[in-house]
């Protein structure tokens, strides 16, 4: 039996700590847009943005499936040193998201007016709120772009360069927020901009780094480039059980915000705030996730069981290790993360009421963040629908249901169970992906 020192710890962290501290400059980057706004003599700018970015980050996560499939058949064709399946799912994945991208960015009014309309929000934040996610609907070619190239650096166990890249994009809309919002004076269309220009010179950079890694780009573009049904074909249906699974986390995400909004700007702004933290945790496991995907999909392609097995195990510890200290950081820096984030009395009051759920939720949803990474890195996209659904139409609706009367706190605690639960069902069907690793597939 495998020891805790014997485990491949130097190869998770090896992997993960760029993947962490890249995806800690998201969350960051949301704290200051969220800090900037939140000290605007009005509430209305920072409910705008609230509502905006998360219509947003739903949109974007509910195509969430072009990063994962991509990590997780790059990662195994990786493992059988597949080079030219390597290149080809890059090419293919780029059209796919360019192409989904267009769509989006073409039909962005009446997506997110109809999107905004249904969360009723008062109405000078419906009208910021809709200014703002068109303007940033325009990059969405790119946006997504973006997400393919992370994901398929991610495959070949390079997290260096995505750390570079989203420090350097998150960098360039920090200074552009600035410029825009206190120098200029645009509020929340100016946020919008700043986002618009970042993702533009994000997926110039990913081009760049790119050709630096694969010196033959160019000709691999031209001998994978296909706009033919049949060369998309396997990519889509790989990717089907993603994708059902990622509309029912959306679905929670946009009655969550819509019930929330429902409840005043206050609240509304407060829970945005309270997700803007949470974030920063998430973001935290997701680089150990990243790692398990990059490193189990490495090892379900190279047919290593016992290499699976102990990579499972040490993905696991960090998680946990990940969440715990989290929590325990929450707990003792609540007066001062309030203060950061706003001087607005009614929603300081706020947050101070639902603080406790901040300090429980890293413990409660870490499960779900590991074994994701696990089960996309195996290729188990079937079981990651089947216990998604199980969590939103089981657990997250009939609690909210049952706590209505609670508002807001009903609210969290259906949230807070919802998470548990993606953790819970994931580790019922643990031990048979343990015992049949060997699910890599081919594009």
């Amino acid at each position: 039996m495998t020891s805790l020192r014997q485990l491949p710890h130097k190869s998770v962290l090896g992997l993960a700590w760029p993947m962490i501290l890249s995806n800690l400059s998201v969350p960051l980057l949301g704290i200051v847009d969220t800090a900037i706004l939140g000290h605007l003599p009005s509430p209305s700018y920072l409910s705008a943005v609230a509502l905006g970015a998360g219509l947003l980050s739903m949109i974007y996560w509910s195509f969430g499936f072009l990063r994962m499939g991509t990590t997780s058949l790059t990662a195994q064709a990786f493992g059988r040193k597949d080079s030219d399946a390597v290149d080809k799912l890059l090419v293919l994945s780029l059209q796919l998201a360019l192409l989904i991208g267009a769509l989006l960015a073409l039909f962005r009014e009446p997506l997110i007016n109809v999107a905004i309309k249904l969360m009723d929000p008062s109405e000078v934040t419906s009208v910021l709120a809709s200014r703002y996610g068109q303007i940033r609907l325009l990059s969405a070619p790119l946006a997504l772009a973006n997400i393919v190239i992370l994901g398929w650096f991610i495959g070949r166990q390079n997290t260096r360069l995505p750390l570079l890249l989203l420090i350097v994009s998150n960098v360039i809309n920090l200074v552009l927020d600035i410029v825009f919002i206190w120098l200029l004076e645009l509020n929340s269309d100016g946020a919008a901009m700043a986002t618009v220009c970042a993702d533009s010179a994000g997926f110039a950079l990913g081009l760049y780094f790119i050709g630096q890694t694969q010196p033959q780009w160019k000709l691999s573009l031209k001998r994978h480039a296909s706009l033919q049904w049949q060369s998309f074909k396997p990519l889509l249906l790989i990717n089907q059980h993603l994708f059902v699974r990622t509309l029912c986390l959306l679905s929670t995400l946009i009655f969550f915000n819509a019930q929330g909004a429902q409840m005043g700007d206050v609240i509304l702004a407060g829970n945005a705030i309270i997700f803007q933290l949470l974030m920063i945790c998430s973001y935290g496991l997701d680089g150990i996730a990243h790692a398990s995907e990059a490193l189990i999909g490495h090892s379900v392609g190279a047919n290593n069981r016992r290499q699976t097995r102990r990579y499972i195990a040490a993905t696991g510890i960090w998680s946990v290790s990940i969440s715990v200290f989290m929590a325990l950081v929450f707990a003792a820096s609540e007066h001062w993360l309030i203060a950061l984030f706003t001087d607005i009395e009614t929603i300081t009051i706020m947050l101070s009421q639902y603080y406790p759920w901040i300090i429980a939720l890293p413990i409660l949803s870490v499960g779900g963040y590991w074994l994701d990474g696990v089960f996309i890195g195996a290729g188990e996209s079937k079981t990651m629908q089947k216990t998604m659904i199980f969590s939103v139409f089981i657990i997250f609706f009939p609690v909210w249901y049952l706590t209505q009367s609670w508002g807001n706190h009903g609210l969290w605690l259906a949230f807070s169970l919802f998470s548990l639960s993606r953790g819970i069902s994931l580790a019922v069907y643990l031990p048979t992906l343990i015992k049949n690793d060997t699910h890599y597939r081919s594009i």
